[in-house]
Protein backbone atom coordinates (compact mmCIF):
# COMPACT_ATOMS: atom_id res chain seq x y z
CA UNK A 1 0.00 0.00 0.00
CA UNK A 2 1.32 3.90 -0.66
CA UNK A 3 0.91 5.70 2.33
CA UNK A 4 1.18 9.08 3.75
CA UNK A 5 0.22 11.05 6.77
CA UNK A 6 -1.56 14.04 6.52
CA UNK A 7 -3.63 16.88 8.19
CA UNK A 8 -6.96 17.57 6.41
CA UNK A 9 -8.71 20.46 5.98
CA UNK A 10 -11.94 20.81 6.48
CA UNK A 11 -14.08 21.45 3.54
CA UNK A 12 -14.96 24.90 4.14
CA UNK A 13 -11.24 25.76 4.36
CA UNK A 14 -10.96 23.91 1.03
CA UNK A 15 -14.10 25.72 -0.74
CA UNK A 16 -12.05 29.24 0.02
CA UNK A 17 -9.16 28.08 -1.65
CA UNK A 18 -10.71 26.35 -4.45
CA UNK A 19 -12.61 30.03 -4.77
CA UNK A 20 -9.45 31.76 -4.66
CA UNK A 21 -7.91 29.28 -7.04
CA UNK A 22 -10.67 29.32 -10.12
CA UNK A 23 -9.55 32.80 -11.43
CA UNK A 24 -5.79 31.30 -12.05
CA UNK A 25 -6.79 28.55 -14.42
CA UNK A 26 -7.18 30.95 -16.84
CA UNK A 27 -3.74 32.62 -16.35
CA UNK A 28 -1.32 32.03 -18.92
CA UNK A 29 0.63 28.98 -18.38
CA UNK A 30 -2.49 27.28 -16.73
CA UNK A 31 -4.06 25.11 -19.03
CA UNK A 32 -0.90 23.12 -19.24
CA UNK A 33 -1.03 22.44 -15.58
CA UNK A 34 -2.00 18.97 -14.18
CA UNK A 35 -4.29 20.68 -11.55
CA UNK A 36 -4.80 18.33 -8.62
CA UNK A 37 -8.37 17.52 -7.43
CA UNK A 38 -9.78 19.56 -4.12
CA UNK A 39 -11.42 16.37 -2.85
CA UNK A 40 -7.77 15.11 -2.41
CA UNK A 41 -6.19 18.45 -1.03
CA UNK A 42 -4.22 17.66 2.02
CA UNK A 43 -1.05 18.92 3.90
CA UNK A 44 1.78 16.02 4.12
CA UNK A 45 4.16 15.20 6.89
CA UNK A 46 5.47 12.40 6.22
CA UNK A 47 4.96 10.24 2.79
CA UNK A 48 5.88 6.58 3.74
CA UNK A 49 5.64 5.03 0.02
CA UNK A 50 4.95 1.43 -0.56
CA UNK A 51 4.56 -1.04 2.58
CA UNK A 52 2.82 -4.09 3.37
CA UNK A 53 -1.05 -4.03 5.00
CA UNK A 54 0.53 -6.27 7.40
CA UNK A 55 2.73 -2.94 8.67
CA UNK A 56 -0.56 -1.23 9.59
CA UNK A 57 -1.25 -2.12 13.41
CA UNK A 58 2.34 -1.14 14.17
CA UNK A 59 2.13 2.01 12.04
CA UNK A 60 -1.52 2.54 13.74
CA UNK A 61 -0.29 2.29 16.88
CA UNK A 62 2.42 4.71 16.43
CA UNK A 63 0.56 7.89 14.59
CA UNK A 64 -2.00 6.84 17.79
CA UNK A 65 0.77 8.13 20.01
CA UNK A 66 2.40 10.87 18.37
CA UNK A 67 -1.35 12.22 17.85
CA UNK A 68 -1.73 11.96 21.33
CA UNK A 69 1.87 13.62 22.48
CA UNK A 70 0.42 16.70 20.14
CA UNK A 71 -2.13 19.05 20.98
CA UNK A 72 -4.72 20.16 18.27
CA UNK A 73 -3.47 23.78 16.76
CA UNK A 74 -5.23 27.00 14.79
CA UNK A 75 -3.93 27.06 11.32
CA UNK A 76 -5.43 28.72 7.48
CA UNK A 77 -4.41 28.53 4.43
CA UNK A 78 -2.58 31.47 3.00
CA UNK A 79 -0.20 32.60 0.30
CA UNK A 80 1.30 30.98 -2.67
CA UNK A 81 4.43 29.76 -4.05
CA UNK A 82 6.15 27.53 -6.44
CA UNK A 83 9.30 24.62 -6.49
CA UNK A 84 10.84 26.30 -9.60
CA UNK A 85 8.86 25.09 -12.91
CA UNK A 86 7.75 22.09 -11.00
CA UNK A 87 4.46 23.03 -8.76
CA UNK A 88 2.19 25.38 -7.82
CA UNK A 89 1.46 25.57 -3.63
CA UNK A 90 -0.63 27.24 -1.19
CA UNK A 91 0.98 28.17 1.80
CA UNK A 92 -0.37 27.45 5.63
CA UNK A 93 -0.27 30.36 8.48
CA UNK A 94 -1.28 30.12 11.96
CA UNK A 95 0.30 27.81 14.73
CA UNK A 96 2.86 26.19 11.91
CA UNK A 97 5.09 25.60 14.72
CA UNK A 98 2.94 23.43 15.89
CA UNK A 99 2.77 21.40 12.55
CA UNK A 100 6.09 20.85 12.10
CA UNK A 101 7.03 19.41 15.56
CA UNK A 102 3.78 17.31 14.60
CA UNK A 103 5.51 16.69 11.29
CA UNK A 104 8.89 15.98 12.55
CA UNK A 105 7.49 13.47 15.61
CA UNK A 106 5.64 11.13 12.80
CA UNK A 107 9.19 11.13 10.71
CA UNK A 108 10.84 10.41 14.17
CA UNK A 109 8.35 7.54 15.50
CA UNK A 110 8.19 5.75 11.55
CA UNK A 111 11.82 5.84 11.80
CA UNK A 112 11.61 4.01 14.93
CA UNK A 113 9.60 1.24 13.37
CA UNK A 114 12.05 0.72 10.00
CA UNK A 115 9.73 2.89 7.76
CA UNK A 116 11.69 5.43 5.79
CA UNK A 117 9.81 8.84 5.20
CA UNK A 118 10.91 11.21 2.14
CA UNK A 119 14.20 12.90 3.35
CA UNK A 120 13.01 16.07 1.85
CA UNK A 121 12.57 19.27 4.79
CA UNK A 122 9.08 19.89 5.70
CA UNK A 123 7.56 23.14 4.20
CA UNK A 124 3.99 23.31 5.35
CA UNK A 125 2.02 23.15 1.79
CA UNK A 126 -0.73 22.00 -0.30
CA UNK A 127 -0.19 21.48 -3.85
CA UNK A 128 -2.29 23.02 -6.40
CA UNK A 129 -0.97 21.78 -9.63
CA UNK A 130 2.03 20.13 -10.89
CA UNK A 131 3.95 21.20 -14.35
CA UNK A 132 3.73 18.56 -17.53
CA UNK A 133 0.76 18.12 -19.43
CA UNK A 134 -2.96 18.34 -18.37
CA UNK A 135 -5.41 15.04 -18.97
CA UNK A 136 -5.85 14.24 -22.17
CA UNK A 137 -2.99 16.67 -23.56
CA UNK A 138 -0.08 15.67 -25.52
CA UNK A 139 3.60 15.63 -23.59
CA UNK A 140 4.75 17.57 -26.32
CA UNK A 141 3.24 20.56 -25.71
CA UNK A 142 5.22 23.38 -23.89
CA UNK A 143 5.50 23.22 -19.95
CA UNK A 144 4.74 25.91 -17.72
CA UNK A 145 7.62 27.59 -17.63
CA UNK A 146 9.36 28.98 -13.74
CA UNK A 147 7.85 32.66 -14.56
CA UNK A 148 4.23 31.69 -15.17
CA UNK A 149 4.35 29.60 -12.38
CA UNK A 150 5.65 32.58 -10.24
CA UNK A 151 3.10 34.62 -11.50
CA UNK A 152 0.02 32.23 -10.74
CA UNK A 153 1.68 31.57 -7.11
CA UNK A 154 2.00 35.78 -7.30
CA UNK A 155 -1.90 35.85 -8.13
CA UNK A 156 -2.78 34.21 -5.36
CA UNK A 157 0.02 35.71 -3.24
CA UNK A 158 -2.69 37.68 -0.74
CA UNK A 159 -5.09 35.20 -0.13
CA UNK A 160 -5.43 34.39 3.56
CA UNK A 161 -8.33 31.76 4.48
CA UNK A 162 -10.43 31.76 7.46
CA UNK A 163 -8.46 29.93 10.26
CA UNK A 164 -9.64 26.22 11.40
CA UNK A 165 -8.82 23.67 14.42
CA UNK A 166 -6.51 20.68 13.70
CA UNK A 167 -7.69 18.03 15.42
CA UNK A 168 -6.86 14.79 13.69
CA UNK A 169 -3.73 12.91 12.26
CA UNK A 170 -4.59 10.92 9.06
CA UNK A 171 -3.55 7.91 7.89
CA UNK A 172 -3.59 7.90 4.00
CA UNK A 173 -3.62 5.76 1.14
CA UNK A 174 -2.61 7.09 -2.09
CA UNK A 175 -3.92 5.19 -5.11
CA UNK A 176 -2.51 6.16 -8.61
CA UNK A 177 -3.12 5.40 -12.32
CA UNK A 178 -4.75 6.01 -15.09
CA UNK A 179 -6.21 10.17 -14.20
CA UNK A 180 -5.14 12.16 -11.40
CA UNK A 181 -4.24 10.14 -7.73
CA UNK A 182 -7.20 9.30 -5.34
CA UNK A 183 -6.71 9.87 -1.79
CA UNK A 184 -8.51 7.37 1.16
CA UNK A 185 -8.40 7.98 4.86
CA UNK A 186 -7.55 4.91 6.54
CA UNK A 187 -7.25 6.31 9.98
CA UNK A 188 -8.56 9.47 11.81
CA UNK A 189 -6.30 9.89 14.95
CA UNK A 190 -7.35 12.82 17.14
CA UNK A 191 -4.59 15.12 18.19
CA UNK A 192 -4.33 15.74 22.02
CA UNK A 193 -7.02 18.18 23.49
CA UNK A 194 -5.54 20.69 26.13
CA UNK A 195 -8.20 23.55 25.51
CA UNK A 196 -10.21 21.70 28.27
Amino acid sequence: MRLFVAVNPPVDAVQELADAVAPLRGLPGAERLRWTGVEGWHLTLAFLGELPETELPALTGLLARVAGEHGAHRLRLAGAGCFGDRALWAGVDGEVWALRRLAEAVREGVGELGVESDQFGFLPHLTLARAGAAAGRRRAARRTDAGELQALAGALEAFRGGEWRAAELCLMHSETGAGPSRYTVLERLPLADWSA
